[in-house]
Parts: structure tokens; C-alpha cells; sequence
């Protein structure tokens, strides 16, 4: 269920006994640790006009009901990303009774800052030192005690992925909940004349008539103006009283250019860096330690030579195992439905429409449908989705991010699109959901673009079924080979015409470490049934109206029109142009409604591909159909994620491409 973030966190509000907030970087268990504590019942919100959801669920623990709002996973709230924004807005508009933020005991100069900036909000805080035992082999010990001073907030160790110190968690977070009100300000102190600009802008704002939200003291309101925040700045803009308060920050900034010789917002970031670098070099001591081996195996897969072949070793098991296995659960899905569902919907079926027309459209729908979207979803969506978490509970993702950024610059992307790219081998939906991550508009342009490109399970299923199958291996891997070359040269152009060079590559990096079986298996589930409620109804859809021009003739009145573009131009029977139309509805039955269309069109031996198609034609048809945008439900997705128009132009695009490099390949095959 999706609600808009006010709505169900008041909700949640309102059925619980407290509200925490769980916040922390993308990489240092935050959702292991939701996990965890929520288990199934999760929903989903997000503020209108942003992509960017929220978590949600209730937990139950020692007797209290927990509402717990897991946040977008960012390394700071500063508002300048969809997500940073969402992260912070969610803590102003609901106001958790405590705040728990994860931070990794290997790198806690780097994670202090966004804690830094929660003190700076003024919210009751909770710290998570999350992934002590990585910290313990990299020979760092942490005075968790002298940490708790510094910061003025409880500190707990934690390992989320063995559960540890997580009871001890929530109830210090419960107990700072009951004491909300009565504990003293958690202020961090910055340079003294800062500090006295801050009091000085803080001593002119007032809770009335000042457009701010009024659960931020008058210090976190001062700092976000000398931090020029947009947010801020434009709520003051509503009002007399904030205006005045705008034009006097705008003074108070320049004052601090002048003496920092930086603009306010770098000096005030200057400022938590440093002040997390103090801090972290008083609680944390280093001692000499052997190098363990995650941490050789670390080094061997982001070094330059070792890490690519790794790497293509890695994507040529994973490929290999979705092949094997996901193809022999592909088999005996189809064959335990055929036995069990399918004589069963077909009853139904015959009993409320009878034997017309009418039920065989509803066979498309109610059968061939569900099946299509099991049969694909379970063998190889789920499959994949479970290596992924594999992947990813080891830290291996990292070290490919970290490996491929400097190639993934030349797209005008950072490292860790390559992630994503690699999701859209298993299902381009999830693929671009996940495109939430990046930080610009541009950037998630020019990855979901690449993403339509990359094949998926289905398409995959296609090169093998109508290609591998009659050809051998051979065509199918120039198929692979020639869209790579493409996502290539159309990354090159697309960060030609889109010109605006990413910033470095900011992410956590770890040794390996041993994954959770539990947490990878409610990962897993968690993106898989995302993916059956986002596809189920579309392909449901589909096959109807696919079964009903079928089944009604009007299909076949459809090629007449198609013929100089399909014939003519790729050099097809136009019986495979008219799948190429149809398939957008469900990629997956290209290759089934070819043989079946073929069937009705010249009989029985239309089963056997080659008695109508030629070898050559069979790869160009293999290869457009590898190309051009996946199905319907990208199309909606990639509407959801940026808007229609974009994906409107991103489908002409790939359908385009599609046709000039079938065409192409038609005459190059001719010749040679």
C-alpha cells in the first residue's frame, strides 16, 4: 500500500506508542536493521511530485507499539538530491520521538557528518555504531562512552546482520522517547565566531509569523539560512517578518565569507568535517593487525587487471546459473501449472463463458498471463534477485562500483549505475526504480535510457529460444556483443548532449563480509513482489486485449500497413513484424507468438522456425527484438520515474534504434 508521506506517518502516529526514524548511508545496514525489527508488514509512502518512497511499518517490542519510518539511505541531509530531501522532510513533517542513526565503525569520520546535522535539527537522537566486528579485524577500537560525550547522544554497537545489540537499541531509544522534553539541547559547538553569528540570527526568529516549521529551535532554523538552504529561504519568503529574516542571514553569510574566504554553506561544512575528524581521532585508536583476507580479496577486486577479469568472471557465473537453473525451474513451473492451474481455469472459464470467443480471450488472460508473468517472474526475476542480495550483503556491488566509476564517467554516471545496469539483466522495472539513487535528473535520464538497452531475462529467452536453439551459441553471443557496443556508443553520445560531468564518487568501501541468509531472503522478497504488483496487472491487460485481436482476426488485417517497414526494411515475413508489434504488451511471448502465429498462417510446419525464416532473418528478428523497449511496463515506469514525455522519447528512441540496426544487419548479412 502507497500513501503520501504526511498521511501514513500520521497515521503511524497515531497508532503507536512512539515513532522512530532510522537514518544512516546506503551501505551500513540500515535496512538489514528495518528488517529486522519490522519483518513483512511494510508499507510504502512518498511526498507528491518525488519519486523517492519511504518505508513504513509497526513493530511491537518489550510491550510498547513502534511506529519505525526507515528513511532514504543518503550520507547527508542537506536537500540537495531527491532523496537527501525526502530524508530530512520526513523528520520535520513527522517529527519522530527519536532518531536513530547508523553509522559505520570502519569509517566513522565520514558518517559523523550526517549526525552532525541531525544535532544541528535538534532532534532526540540514538547512535548505532553499526559493523563493529569489521572494525575490530581492521584493528579499531572505539570508546563508545567518550563517543556518547562528545555527541551528548547514547551510543550502542551494533551488527545488524547478526542482531546484535539491537535490543539494546531499541530500548535506549525507547527510553530517550519517554525522556523527550525533559533532556537539554544536543548542540554541537562550531568555531566561536560562528557560533556568535548563529545566536546572533537565532536571537531575531520567533515562532510567530515566520513561515519556518515550528518544531526546529531558532539555532537549526539560523543555521539552515547561513547555509543558504532553498527550503528555508522560500518559506521565509511568505511573510514580512521572514523576509527581514532572509536579508539579515544574507548579512551574517557575507560576514562569514569574509572571514573563512568561503561561501557560508562550505564553511559551515568545513566546519562538521572538521569537527567529525577531531572527534573520531579522540574515541578511535588503531592497532597492528594482519591484514585479514576480506580485505586481500577487497583489494584484488578493485584493483585494475585483477578486478576485471573477477568481474567478468563473476557476470559469467551469474549469467550461467540464471541460464541452468533459472531454465529448469522455467520447465517445471510450466509443467506444474500445465497439470494443476491450468485445467482448472479452463473449467471455470467454460463455465461462466463457455467454448466461444469469448473464453478464449479469457484464456489469454487468466492463463497464458499469469503463467507468462510466473513463469518468467519465479525462474529468473526472483533468481536474480536473490544473487543480487548475495551480491550485495557481501559488499561485492561496492567494489564493482568502485571498480567501473572511471568507465562510467564516460556516460556522465558514477560507479554506481553499473549496479543497476546489471538489475536490468534480471527486469528492467526494478532497474529503474532503483535509478532513485542517482543524484540528478540527468543522471536517471541517461541510466534508465541504458538500462531499455540492457537485456533482459525475457529478451534473453528470445536469443536463446529463437536463435541459440537453431544456430548455436555463436549468434547469440554477437547479439550480446553488438548491444553492448550500443549501450557503449549511446552512453558516449548521451553524455555529449547532455553535457554536465558527475563529482567524485563518494561511497562507503568495506572488506567482504559473510551475508545474512534471512536479511538476503526478505531483501529478495521485498523486490520481488514489487515486481509482481507493478507487472502482474499490466501483462494481465495485455494478454486480454493481445488474446481479443487475436482471436477476433483483426490481427492479421494489421500487416498490410506494416509491410514496407517490416519486409521491405528488415527483410521479415510480415508474420514476425505483427509479433514485433504485439510483444511490447509482454516481451516474453515474442518467441510464442511467432511459432503460434506461424502455425495458423502456414499450418502445422510453421512449429519449425527455419520452414519460414531463414537463418539470417532469424537473427535480425532476435536482435530488433532484443533492442527495442522491453515491454509496457518499463514504458509505465519510466512515465512514473520521470514523466510521460520522457518516456514517450525514450521508447521512440529504442524502437528507432531497433529498426535502422535491424535493417543494417539485413544488408550486412546479405553480403557477407
Amino acid at each position: 500500500m502507497s500513501l503520501s508521506c504526511c498521511g501514513a506517518i500520521d497515521k503511524i502516529k497515531g497508532e503507536t506508542d512512539f515513532t522512530f526514524a532510522l537514518a544512516g548511508n546506503p551501505n551500513v545496514g540500515k535496512s538489514t536493521l528495518f528488517n529486522h525489527l519490522t519483518g513483512m508488514g511494510v508499507m510504502t509512502a512518498n511526498y507528491p511530485g518525488k519519486t523517492v518512497e519511504l518505508n513504513i511499518a509497526v513493530t511491537n517490542f518489550e510491550g510498547h507499539r513502534i511506529g519505525i519510518i526507515d528513511l532514504p539511505g543518503t550520507y547527508a541531509i542537506g536537500g540537495v538530491s531527491e532523496d537527501q530531501w525526502v530524508a530530512r522532510q520526513a523528520v520535520i513533517d513527522g517529527d519522530p520521538d527519536v532518531v536513530i542513526v547508523m553509522v559505520d565503525a570502519t569509517n566513522l569520520v565520514r558518517n559523523l557528518y550526517i549526525v552532525l546535522q541531525f544535532l544541528d535539527l535538534g532532534f532526540p537522537l540514538v547512535l548505532a555504531l553499526n559493523l563493529i566486528d569489521q572494525a575490530e579485524k581492521k584493528g579499531l577500537t572505539t570508546d563508545t562512552d567518550r563517543l556518547a560525550i562528545s555527541l551528548g547522544v547514547p551510543v550502542v554497537p551494533t551488527v545488524a546482520t547478526r542482531g546484535q545489540g539491537l535490543d539494546t537499541l531499541m530500548a535506549t531509544a525507547i527510553e530517550v522517547a519517554r525522556d523527550r522534553g525533559k533532556q537539554p539541547a544536543h548542540a554541537t559547538r562550531y568555531d566561536e565566531d560562528i557560533e556568535q553569528l548563529i545566536r546572533e540570527l537565532g536571537a531575531g526568529i520567533k515562532t510567530a509569523d515566520n513561515g519556518f516549521p515550528h518544531n526546529l529551535s531558532s539555532r537549526a532554523l539560523s543555521i539552515l539560512l547561513l547555509e543558504k538552504d532553498d527550503e528555508f529561504i522560500n518559506a521565509a519568503g511568505e511573510t514580512a517578518e521572514g523576509r527581514s529574516l532572509v536579508a539579515q542571514a544574507g548579512r551574517l553569510s557575507a560576514q562569514i565569507e569574509a572571514m573563512h574566504g568561503k561561501p557560508s554553506p562550505v564553511s559551515l561544512a568545513r566546519e562538521r568535517y572538521g569537527l567529525a575528524g577531531v572527534i573520531t581521532q579522540e574515541v578511535q585508536t588503531l592497532s597492528r593487525r594482519e591484514v585479514p583476507l576480506s580485505e586481500k580479496l577487497w583489494r584484488s577486486t578493485t584493483a585494475p587487471f585483477s578486478g576485471l577479469v573477477i568481474l567478468g568472471g563473476v557476470l559469467t557465473g551469474l549469467f550461467a546459473f540464471l541460464f541452468f537453473v533459472g531454465s529448469w525451474l522455467s520447465n517445471q513451473f510450466t509443467y506444474i501449472w500445465s497439470l494443476t492451474a491450468s485445467p482448472v481455469i479452463d473449467s471455470v472459464i467454460r463455465f461462466v463463458a463457455g467454448t466461444g470467443v469469448v473464453a478464449h480471450i479469457l484464456n489469454w488472460g487468466f492463463d497464458a498471463g499469469i503463467l507468462a508473468t510466473l513463469g518468467i517472474g519465479i525462474p529468473y526475476v526472483l533468481t536474480f534477485y536473490f544473487l543480487l542480495a548475495l551480491l550485495e550483503d557481501t559488499g561485492y556491488l561496492n567494489s564493482v562500483a568502485f571498480l567501473t566509476d572511471r568507465i562510467m564517467h564516460k556516460f556522465g554516471l558514477h560507479g554506481r549505475a553499473i549496479i543497476l545496469m546489471i538489475a536490468g539483466a534480471g527486469c528492467s522495472v526494478p532497474a529503474i526504480i532503483g535509478t532513485r539513487v542517482l543524484t540528478t535528473e540527468r543522471e536517471r535520464v541517461v541510466a534508465s535510457t541504458l538500462i531499455t538497452l540492457v537485456p533482459c531475462s525475457a529478451r534473453t529467452a528470445v536469443i536463446i529460444g529463437a536463435l541459440a536453439f537453431v544456430g548455436g551459441w555463436q549468434p547469440a553471443a554477437a547479439i550480446f556483443a553488438i548491444v553492448l557496443l550500443l549501450i557503449v556508443a549511446v552512453g558516449m553520445a548521451l553524455n555529449k548532449l547532455l553535457p554536465n560531468q558527475p563529482g567524485g564518487l563518494v561511497m562507503e568501501m568495506f572488506p567482504f563480509r559473510l551475508p545474512s541468509l534471512l536479511s538476503m531472503s526478505k531483501k529478495t522478497w521485498f523486490r520481488f513482489k514489487h515486481f509482481i504488483t507493478a507487472a502482474m496487472p499490466i501483462v494481465f491487460v495485455g494478454s486480454i486485449v493481445l488474446g481479443a485481436v487475436y482471436e477476433t482476426g483483426y490481427i492479421w488485417k494489421l500487416s498490410a500497413p506494416m509491410a514496407p517497414l517490416v519486409e521491405g526494411w528488415l527483410g521479415l515475413p510480415a508474420v514476425a513484424g505483427l509479433t514485433l508489434l504485439f510483444a511490447v504488451l509482454r516481451k516474453e511471448l515474442a518467441l510464442q507468438l511467432l511459432v503460434t502465429l506461424a502455425v495458423v498462417k502456414y499450418g502445422p510446419e510453421g512449429r519449425n522456425l527455419l520452414h519460414f525464416m531463414t537463418a539470417n532473418q532469424l537473427f535480425v528478428y532476435a536482435l530488433v527484438t532484443t533492442i527495442y523497449i522491453p515491454c509496457v511496463a518499463t514504458i509505465a515506469i519510466l512515465a512514473r520515474e520521470l514523466s510521460w514525455k520522457k518516456a514517450v522519447s525514450i521508447s521512440a528512441f529504442t524502437v528507432g534504434l531497433a529498426i535502422l540496426v535491424g535493417g543494417i544487419a539485413t544488408r550486412l548479412l546479405a553480403v557477407f
